[in-house]
Protein backbone atom coordinates (compact mmCIF):
# COMPACT_ATOMS: atom_id res chain seq x y z
CA UNK A 1 0.00 0.00 0.00
CA UNK A 2 2.84 2.58 0.55
CA UNK A 3 4.53 1.92 -2.48
CA UNK A 4 1.42 2.72 -4.24
CA UNK A 5 1.29 5.92 -2.14
CA UNK A 6 4.68 7.07 -2.94
CA UNK A 7 4.30 6.48 -6.32
CA UNK A 8 1.56 8.58 -6.85
CA UNK A 9 3.40 11.18 -5.49
CA UNK A 10 6.02 10.63 -7.67
CA UNK A 11 3.91 11.17 -10.67
CA UNK A 12 2.03 14.07 -9.22
CA UNK A 13 5.57 15.32 -8.56
CA UNK A 14 6.77 14.21 -12.06
CA UNK A 15 3.50 16.35 -13.58
CA UNK A 16 3.97 19.37 -11.52
CA UNK A 17 7.66 19.12 -13.04
CA UNK A 18 6.87 19.20 -16.44
CA UNK A 19 4.38 21.76 -16.52
CA UNK A 20 7.04 24.13 -14.36
CA UNK A 21 9.64 23.28 -17.10
CA UNK A 22 7.05 24.20 -20.17
CA UNK A 23 6.51 26.79 -18.40
CA UNK A 24 9.93 28.02 -18.29
CA UNK A 25 10.80 27.21 -21.75
CA UNK A 26 8.16 29.28 -23.31
CA UNK A 27 8.73 32.48 -21.14
CA UNK A 28 9.60 34.50 -24.38
CA UNK A 29 6.87 33.09 -26.67
CA UNK A 30 4.74 36.04 -26.91
CA UNK A 31 0.48 35.18 -25.76
CA UNK A 32 1.91 32.17 -24.22
CA UNK A 33 0.10 31.61 -20.98
CA UNK A 34 1.04 29.68 -18.18
CA UNK A 35 -0.37 26.15 -16.95
CA UNK A 36 -1.04 24.95 -13.16
CA UNK A 37 -0.76 21.94 -12.02
CA UNK A 38 -3.40 21.10 -9.68
CA UNK A 39 -4.02 17.52 -7.68
CA UNK A 40 -6.40 16.26 -5.16
CA UNK A 41 -5.61 13.47 -2.80
CA UNK A 42 -7.64 10.08 -3.14
CA UNK A 43 -9.41 7.93 -0.47
CA UNK A 44 -10.51 4.84 -0.34
CA UNK A 45 -13.84 2.97 1.57
CA UNK A 46 -16.30 0.94 0.66
CA UNK A 47 -19.49 3.17 -0.63
CA UNK A 48 -21.21 2.31 2.12
CA UNK A 49 -18.77 2.54 5.14
CA UNK A 50 -16.81 4.58 7.48
CA UNK A 51 -13.55 3.92 9.35
CA UNK A 52 -12.06 6.60 11.48
CA UNK A 53 -8.56 4.80 10.97
CA UNK A 54 -9.17 4.75 7.03
CA UNK A 55 -5.91 6.40 5.70
CA UNK A 56 -5.74 8.03 1.95
CA UNK A 57 -4.09 6.14 -0.89
CA UNK A 58 -1.76 8.97 -2.11
CA UNK A 59 -2.56 11.60 -4.83
CA UNK A 60 -4.04 12.24 -8.21
CA UNK A 61 -3.29 15.10 -10.92
CA UNK A 62 -6.98 17.06 -10.86
CA UNK A 63 -6.24 18.91 -13.76
CA UNK A 64 -3.19 21.02 -15.54
CA UNK A 65 -4.82 24.54 -16.23
CA UNK A 66 -3.98 27.19 -18.38
CA UNK A 67 -4.14 30.60 -16.38
CA UNK A 68 -4.97 33.75 -18.56
CA UNK A 69 -3.51 36.86 -16.72
CA UNK A 70 -2.45 39.35 -18.66
CA UNK A 71 1.21 39.25 -19.91
CA UNK A 72 3.19 42.48 -20.50
CA UNK A 73 3.28 44.58 -23.43
CA UNK A 74 6.64 44.63 -25.01
CA UNK A 75 6.32 47.38 -27.37
CA UNK A 76 8.04 46.92 -31.22
CA UNK A 77 8.99 48.60 -34.52
CA UNK A 78 6.15 46.59 -36.75
CA UNK A 79 3.13 48.36 -36.92
CA UNK A 80 0.83 44.61 -37.48
CA UNK A 81 2.14 43.73 -34.06
CA UNK A 82 -0.54 43.71 -32.01
CA UNK A 83 -1.40 43.48 -28.31
CA UNK A 84 -4.47 43.02 -26.32
CA UNK A 85 -4.25 45.14 -23.12
CA UNK A 86 -7.09 43.44 -21.40
CA UNK A 87 -9.58 40.49 -22.13
CA UNK A 88 -10.01 38.62 -25.48
CA UNK A 89 -8.64 36.27 -28.04
CA UNK A 90 -7.98 37.11 -31.77
CA UNK A 91 -9.93 34.72 -34.19
CA UNK A 92 -7.64 32.98 -36.64
CA UNK A 93 -8.41 30.38 -39.56
CA UNK A 94 -6.41 27.65 -41.02
CA UNK A 95 -7.40 29.23 -44.73
CA UNK A 96 -9.08 31.93 -46.08
CA UNK A 97 -12.13 29.78 -46.62
CA UNK A 98 -11.73 26.93 -44.17
CA UNK A 99 -14.05 27.08 -40.73
CA UNK A 100 -11.20 25.66 -38.70
CA UNK A 101 -11.20 27.89 -36.02
CA UNK A 102 -8.46 28.73 -33.43
CA UNK A 103 -8.54 31.47 -30.83
CA UNK A 104 -4.85 33.18 -29.49
CA UNK A 105 -3.32 36.23 -27.73
CA UNK A 106 -0.56 36.24 -29.82
CA UNK A 107 -0.45 38.77 -31.99
CA UNK A 108 2.32 38.19 -34.45
CA UNK A 109 0.69 39.52 -37.66
CA UNK A 110 2.67 39.91 -41.10
CA UNK A 111 1.22 40.32 -44.73
CA UNK A 112 1.61 37.47 -46.99
CA UNK A 113 2.22 36.94 -50.76
CA UNK A 114 -1.67 37.15 -51.40
CA UNK A 115 -2.10 39.93 -49.74
CA UNK A 116 -3.75 38.62 -46.57
CA UNK A 117 -2.95 39.33 -42.95
CA UNK A 118 -1.73 36.03 -41.15
CA UNK A 119 0.44 35.38 -38.18
CA UNK A 120 3.43 33.85 -38.09
CA UNK A 121 2.03 30.46 -38.08
CA UNK A 122 0.11 31.11 -41.70
CA UNK A 123 -3.20 31.46 -39.90
CA UNK A 124 -5.50 34.01 -41.28
CA UNK A 125 -6.64 37.16 -38.97
CA UNK A 126 -10.03 37.21 -39.03
CA UNK A 127 -12.03 40.43 -39.55
CA UNK A 128 -15.89 42.33 -38.98
CA UNK A 129 -17.22 43.59 -42.33
CA UNK A 130 -17.41 47.48 -42.78
CA UNK A 131 -18.37 49.73 -44.69
CA UNK A 132 -16.96 53.08 -46.49
CA UNK A 133 -17.30 54.85 -43.25
CA UNK A 134 -15.49 52.25 -41.03
CA UNK A 135 -18.27 51.57 -39.47
CA UNK A 136 -19.04 47.79 -38.73
CA UNK A 137 -21.91 46.00 -40.32
CA UNK A 138 -22.01 42.82 -38.20
CA UNK A 139 -20.72 41.01 -35.25
CA UNK A 140 -21.42 37.94 -35.92
CA UNK A 141 -18.85 35.20 -35.49
CA UNK A 142 -20.10 33.60 -39.25
CA UNK A 143 -19.52 36.85 -40.95
CA UNK A 144 -16.04 37.23 -39.84
CA UNK A 145 -13.67 37.31 -43.16
CA UNK A 146 -10.07 37.45 -44.01
CA UNK A 147 -8.62 40.63 -44.47
CA UNK A 148 -7.23 41.34 -47.55
CA UNK A 149 -5.28 44.73 -48.89
CA UNK A 150 -6.67 46.13 -51.61
CA UNK A 151 -4.68 45.35 -54.56
CA UNK A 152 -5.23 48.42 -56.54
CA UNK A 153 -4.07 52.31 -55.95
CA UNK A 154 -6.76 54.75 -54.76
CA UNK A 155 -9.24 55.78 -57.24
CA UNK A 156 -8.75 59.40 -58.04
CA UNK A 157 -11.47 62.21 -57.15
CA UNK A 158 -12.31 65.16 -58.78
CA UNK A 159 -12.10 68.43 -56.87
CA UNK A 160 -15.62 70.23 -56.57
CA UNK A 161 -15.18 72.49 -53.85
CA UNK A 162 -12.59 74.83 -52.42
CA UNK A 163 -12.77 76.33 -49.14
CA UNK A 164 -11.34 79.62 -48.86
CA UNK A 165 -10.25 81.99 -45.65
CA UNK A 166 -8.49 84.38 -45.98
CA UNK A 167 -8.20 88.49 -44.80
CA UNK A 168 -8.03 91.29 -47.42
CA UNK A 169 -5.82 94.28 -46.92
CA UNK A 170 -8.03 97.41 -46.71
CA UNK A 171 -5.82 99.73 -46.90
CA UNK A 172 -4.45 97.59 -50.34
CA UNK A 173 -5.02 100.66 -53.42
CA UNK A 174 -7.85 100.54 -55.54
CA UNK A 175 -7.44 99.83 -59.21
CA UNK A 176 -9.69 100.05 -62.03
CA UNK A 177 -10.57 95.98 -63.01
CA UNK A 178 -10.25 97.13 -66.81
CA UNK A 179 -7.13 97.67 -66.13
CA UNK A 180 -6.42 94.20 -64.22
CA UNK A 181 -3.78 92.36 -66.21
CA UNK A 182 -2.20 88.67 -64.23
CA UNK A 183 1.07 89.76 -65.61
CA UNK A 184 1.20 93.21 -64.03
CA UNK A 185 1.68 92.92 -60.29
CA UNK A 186 0.37 96.46 -59.97
CA UNK A 187 -3.10 95.65 -61.53
CA UNK A 188 -4.40 93.35 -58.29
CA UNK A 189 -4.01 93.65 -54.69
CA UNK A 190 -3.60 90.10 -53.72
CA UNK A 191 -3.13 86.31 -55.38
CA UNK A 192 -2.72 82.66 -54.36
CA UNK A 193 -3.12 79.62 -55.78
CA UNK A 194 -4.03 76.13 -54.77
CA UNK A 195 -4.07 72.55 -56.78
CA UNK A 196 -6.69 71.10 -57.89
CA UNK A 197 -7.50 67.62 -59.44
CA UNK A 198 -9.78 66.45 -62.31
CA UNK A 199 -11.90 63.16 -62.52
CA UNK A 200 -8.22 61.45 -64.13
CA UNK A 201 -6.38 62.51 -61.29
CA UNK A 202 -4.29 64.88 -63.20
CA UNK A 203 -3.64 68.56 -61.34
CA UNK A 204 -4.13 71.28 -61.90
CA UNK A 205 -3.03 75.08 -60.74
CA UNK A 206 -6.51 77.27 -59.65
CA UNK A 207 -5.09 81.11 -58.94
CA UNK A 208 -7.05 83.55 -57.42
CA UNK A 209 -6.53 87.44 -57.83
CA UNK A 210 -8.22 90.05 -55.46
CA UNK A 211 -8.46 93.37 -57.11
CA UNK A 212 -9.57 96.45 -54.38
CA UNK A 213 -12.70 97.43 -56.62
CA UNK A 214 -14.54 100.72 -56.21
CA UNK A 215 -13.70 104.64 -56.88
CA UNK A 216 -13.68 105.57 -52.76
CA UNK A 217 -11.51 108.30 -51.70
CA UNK A 218 -9.29 110.66 -54.15
CA UNK A 219 -6.70 113.15 -53.42
CA UNK A 220 -6.17 115.49 -56.09
CA UNK A 221 -2.77 116.05 -57.65
CA UNK A 222 -2.74 119.84 -57.62
CA UNK A 223 -1.46 121.45 -55.96
CA UNK A 224 0.93 118.27 -54.43
CA UNK A 225 1.32 120.28 -50.97
CA UNK A 226 -2.18 120.07 -50.35
CA UNK A 227 -3.45 117.58 -47.72
CA UNK A 228 -6.67 118.09 -47.89
CA UNK A 229 -9.06 114.84 -48.91
CA UNK A 230 -12.68 114.63 -51.11
CA UNK A 231 -14.91 112.09 -50.84
CA UNK A 232 -17.07 110.79 -53.79
CA UNK A 233 -20.87 109.46 -53.32
CA UNK A 234 -20.19 106.38 -54.99
CA UNK A 235 -17.81 104.32 -52.17
CA UNK A 236 -17.53 101.16 -53.07
CA UNK A 237 -13.81 100.49 -50.41
CA UNK A 238 -15.32 97.22 -49.27
CA UNK A 239 -16.08 95.59 -52.38
CA UNK A 240 -13.79 93.43 -54.29
CA UNK A 241 -13.25 91.63 -57.77
CA UNK A 242 -11.93 88.01 -57.70
CA UNK A 243 -10.92 86.90 -60.58
CA UNK A 244 -9.99 82.64 -61.63
CA UNK A 245 -7.90 81.28 -63.67
CA UNK A 246 -7.08 77.32 -64.12
CA UNK A 247 -3.54 76.44 -65.37
CA UNK A 248 -3.17 80.46 -66.33
CA UNK A 249 -6.58 80.40 -68.39
CA UNK A 250 -9.32 82.83 -67.48
CA UNK A 251 -12.11 81.03 -66.27
CA UNK A 252 -15.79 82.46 -65.64
CA UNK A 253 -18.20 82.44 -62.64
CA UNK A 254 -21.57 81.50 -63.47
CA UNK A 255 -23.29 84.50 -62.50
CA UNK A 256 -20.63 86.90 -61.71
CA UNK A 257 -20.54 90.49 -63.38
CA UNK A 258 -18.64 91.04 -66.82
CA UNK A 259 -15.53 92.57 -66.85
CA UNK A 260 -13.46 93.41 -70.29
CA UNK A 261 -10.18 93.79 -69.37
CA UNK A 262 -6.34 92.89 -70.41
CA UNK A 263 -4.74 89.96 -70.75
CA UNK A 264 -0.68 89.70 -71.00
CA UNK A 265 -0.15 90.59 -74.44
CA UNK A 266 -2.89 88.97 -75.82
CA UNK A 267 -6.02 90.71 -76.80
CA UNK A 268 -8.82 91.90 -74.18
CA UNK A 269 -10.31 89.46 -72.24
CA UNK A 270 -14.09 89.35 -71.55
CA UNK A 271 -14.40 87.43 -68.02
CA UNK A 272 -16.64 86.97 -65.04
CA UNK A 273 -15.05 87.67 -61.76
CA UNK A 274 -17.02 87.06 -58.15
CA UNK A 275 -17.64 90.21 -56.33
CA UNK A 276 -17.30 90.33 -52.31
CA UNK A 277 -18.99 92.49 -50.03
CA UNK A 278 -17.80 93.75 -46.67
CA UNK A 279 -19.27 95.35 -43.94
CA UNK A 280 -17.76 98.11 -42.41
CA UNK A 281 -16.54 96.31 -39.61
CA UNK A 282 -14.59 94.13 -41.94
CA UNK A 283 -16.68 91.25 -41.65
CA UNK A 284 -17.58 89.60 -44.50
CA UNK A 285 -21.35 90.76 -46.02
CA UNK A 286 -22.10 88.65 -49.21
CA UNK A 287 -21.10 87.58 -52.35
CA UNK A 288 -22.21 88.24 -55.97
CA UNK A 289 -23.31 85.45 -57.39
CA UNK A 290 -24.85 83.95 -53.71
CA UNK A 291 -22.58 80.83 -54.34
CA UNK A 292 -19.04 81.42 -56.21
CA UNK A 293 -19.07 78.47 -58.72
CA UNK A 294 -16.69 78.16 -62.34
CA UNK A 295 -18.75 77.13 -65.68
CA UNK A 296 -17.52 74.09 -66.56
CA UNK A 297 -14.77 74.11 -67.80
CA UNK A 298 -13.55 71.35 -70.47
CA UNK A 299 -10.51 69.56 -70.34
CA UNK A 300 -8.18 68.06 -72.95
CA UNK A 301 -6.97 65.36 -71.15
CA UNK A 302 -10.39 62.79 -71.63
CA UNK A 303 -11.91 64.01 -67.85
CA UNK A 304 -15.14 65.14 -67.24
CA UNK A 305 -15.11 68.86 -67.35
CA UNK A 306 -14.09 70.50 -64.04
CA UNK A 307 -16.98 72.23 -61.99
CA UNK A 308 -15.71 74.03 -58.65
CA UNK A 309 -17.09 75.95 -55.73
CA UNK A 310 -15.41 78.69 -54.05
CA UNK A 311 -16.75 78.80 -50.99
CA UNK A 312 -15.73 81.99 -49.07
CA UNK A 313 -18.97 82.52 -46.98
CA UNK A 314 -18.38 79.56 -44.56
CA UNK A 315 -14.52 80.53 -43.33
CA UNK A 316 -13.22 83.53 -42.18
CA UNK A 317 -12.52 85.73 -45.23
CA UNK A 318 -12.58 89.38 -44.10
CA UNK A 319 -11.56 93.28 -45.31
CA UNK A 320 -9.49 94.32 -42.09
CA UNK A 321 -6.29 96.96 -42.37
CA UNK A 322 -3.65 94.56 -42.07
CA UNK A 323 -1.52 92.40 -44.43
CA UNK A 324 -3.17 90.13 -46.49
CA UNK A 325 -3.13 86.58 -45.25
CA UNK A 326 -4.43 82.93 -46.12
CA UNK A 327 -5.66 81.13 -43.22
CA UNK A 328 -7.72 78.46 -45.64
CA UNK A 329 -7.08 77.47 -48.66
CA UNK A 330 -8.68 73.55 -48.82
CA UNK A 331 -9.07 71.76 -51.78
CA UNK A 332 -11.50 68.72 -51.24
CA UNK A 333 -10.95 66.04 -54.23
CA UNK A 334 -7.57 63.69 -54.57
CA UNK A 335 -5.23 62.26 -57.16
CA UNK A 336 -3.82 58.05 -57.81
CA UNK A 337 -2.73 57.22 -54.86
CA UNK A 338 -0.70 54.03 -54.04
CA UNK A 339 -0.91 51.87 -50.97
CA UNK A 340 1.40 53.14 -48.33
CA UNK A 341 0.74 50.89 -45.56
CA UNK A 342 -2.35 49.84 -43.28
CA UNK A 343 -3.06 52.00 -39.79
CA UNK A 344 -4.74 50.09 -36.86
CA UNK A 345 -6.43 52.07 -34.29
CA UNK A 346 -7.33 51.00 -30.58
CA UNK A 347 -10.64 49.84 -31.48
CA UNK A 348 -9.29 47.41 -34.09
CA UNK A 349 -10.31 49.54 -37.23
CA UNK A 350 -7.61 48.46 -40.01
CA UNK A 351 -7.26 51.24 -43.09
CA UNK A 352 -5.78 51.01 -45.71
CA UNK A 353 -3.53 54.09 -46.44
CA UNK A 354 -2.66 55.86 -49.87
CA UNK A 355 -0.06 58.04 -51.07
CA UNK A 356 -2.94 60.62 -51.70
CA UNK A 357 -3.50 60.74 -48.22
CA UNK A 358 -6.50 58.95 -48.39
CA UNK A 359 -7.40 56.25 -46.16
CA UNK A 360 -10.03 53.44 -46.60
CA UNK A 361 -11.44 50.93 -44.02
CA UNK A 362 -10.87 46.96 -45.16
CA UNK A 363 -12.04 45.51 -41.58
CA UNK A 364 -12.80 45.53 -38.11
CA UNK A 365 -10.24 43.05 -35.82
CA UNK A 366 -13.13 40.35 -34.66
CA UNK A 367 -12.11 39.51 -31.09
CA UNK A 368 -13.83 36.81 -28.89
CA UNK A 369 -13.66 35.69 -25.21
CA UNK A 370 -15.60 32.55 -23.40
CA UNK A 371 -17.45 32.13 -20.25
CA UNK A 372 -14.80 29.69 -18.75
CA UNK A 373 -11.25 30.67 -21.11
CA UNK A 374 -9.62 27.69 -19.08
CA UNK A 375 -11.85 25.44 -20.38
CA UNK A 376 -10.58 25.49 -23.92
CA UNK A 377 -8.01 23.22 -25.54
CA UNK A 378 -4.49 24.30 -26.33
CA UNK A 379 -3.56 23.52 -29.35
CA UNK A 380 0.08 24.62 -29.84
CA UNK A 381 1.67 27.83 -30.93
CA UNK A 382 -0.08 30.08 -28.05
CA UNK A 383 -3.32 28.91 -29.35
CA UNK A 384 -6.49 27.67 -28.48
CA UNK A 385 -9.78 25.72 -29.19
CA UNK A 386 -13.53 25.73 -28.11
CA UNK A 387 -14.40 22.70 -26.05
CA UNK A 388 -17.42 21.79 -24.10
CA UNK A 389 -15.97 23.56 -21.37
CA UNK A 390 -15.14 26.82 -22.31
CA UNK A 391 -18.70 27.50 -23.63
CA UNK A 392 -19.48 29.03 -26.98
CA UNK A 393 -17.40 32.60 -28.01
CA UNK A 394 -18.73 35.66 -27.39
CA UNK A 395 -17.75 37.87 -30.26
CA UNK A 396 -16.98 41.74 -30.25
CA UNK A 397 -15.09 44.87 -30.98
CA UNK A 398 -11.95 45.85 -28.95
CA UNK A 399 -12.99 48.51 -26.62
CA UNK A 400 -16.33 47.33 -25.77
CA UNK A 401 -17.78 45.23 -23.13
CA UNK A 402 -15.54 42.93 -21.92
CA UNK A 403 -12.94 43.41 -24.57
CA UNK A 404 -9.68 45.11 -24.09
CA UNK A 405 -8.23 47.56 -26.24
CA UNK A 406 -5.58 46.48 -28.72
CA UNK A 407 -2.28 48.47 -29.28
CA UNK A 408 -0.68 48.42 -32.55
CA UNK A 409 2.96 48.11 -32.56
CA UNK A 410 3.66 46.08 -29.58
CA UNK A 411 3.24 42.09 -28.21
CA UNK A 412 1.65 40.76 -25.26
CA UNK A 413 4.48 38.90 -23.61
CA UNK A 414 4.08 35.59 -21.81
CA UNK A 415 2.81 35.93 -18.54
CA UNK A 416 5.39 33.16 -16.76
CA UNK A 417 7.08 34.52 -13.81
CA UNK A 418 10.49 33.48 -14.07
CA UNK A 419 11.58 33.72 -10.48
CA UNK A 420 8.42 31.60 -9.29
CA UNK A 421 8.85 29.27 -11.47
CA UNK A 422 12.51 27.95 -10.40
CA UNK A 423 11.21 28.33 -7.00
CA UNK A 424 8.23 26.07 -7.96
CA UNK A 425 10.68 23.64 -9.70
CA UNK A 426 12.76 23.52 -6.59
CA UNK A 427 9.57 22.71 -4.80
CA UNK A 428 8.74 19.72 -7.24
CA UNK A 429 11.83 18.22 -7.02
CA UNK A 430 11.65 17.99 -3.36
CA UNK A 431 8.41 16.44 -4.05
CA UNK A 432 10.00 14.17 -5.60
CA UNK A 433 12.87 13.53 -3.45
CA UNK A 434 10.62 13.42 -0.82
CA UNK A 435 8.37 10.71 -2.33
CA UNK A 436 11.54 8.32 -3.35
CA UNK A 437 12.68 8.26 0.01
CA UNK A 438 9.25 7.05 0.74
CA UNK A 439 9.30 3.96 -1.63
CA UNK A 440 13.32 3.58 -0.25
CA UNK A 441 12.00 3.41 3.08
CA UNK A 442 8.94 1.17 2.41
CA UNK A 443 11.40 -1.04 0.69
CA UNK A 444 13.95 -1.82 3.46
CA UNK A 445 11.09 -2.40 5.79
CA UNK A 446 9.55 -5.17 3.82
CA UNK A 447 13.31 -6.40 3.21
CA UNK A 448 13.89 -6.83 7.06
CA UNK A 449 10.08 -8.63 6.91
CA UNK A 450 11.24 -10.78 4.46
CA UNK A 451 14.34 -11.80 6.25
CA UNK A 452 13.07 -12.07 9.79
CA UNK A 453 13.30 -16.34 10.06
Amino acid sequence: MSFNTALSGLQAATVDLSATSNNIANVSTSGFKRSRAEFGDLFAVSPFGHSPTAIGSGVQVSSVSQQFGQGNLEFTEANLDLAINGQGFYITKQSATSSDISYTRAGQFQIDADGYITNNTGQFLQTFPVDANGEVTSTSLNTTNPVQLPATTGSPQATTEVEVGLNLNSTTARTDPTTFNPSVSDTYAHSTSSTVFDSLGASHVSTYYFVHDGDGPTTPTTPATVPAVTTNPSDNSNQWLVFTYLDGAPTNIAGGPSVTHSNGTGPAVDQNPAVLQFNSDGSFASSTPASIQNVALPQTNGSNPLTITHDFVNNTTTQFSSSFAVSRLDPDGFSTGRLTGLDISETGLIQAKFSNGVSSPVGQVALADFSNSQGLRGVGNASWKQTTDSGTPITGISGTGRFGLIQSGALEASNVDLTAELVNLITAQRNFQANARSIETSNSITDTIIQIR
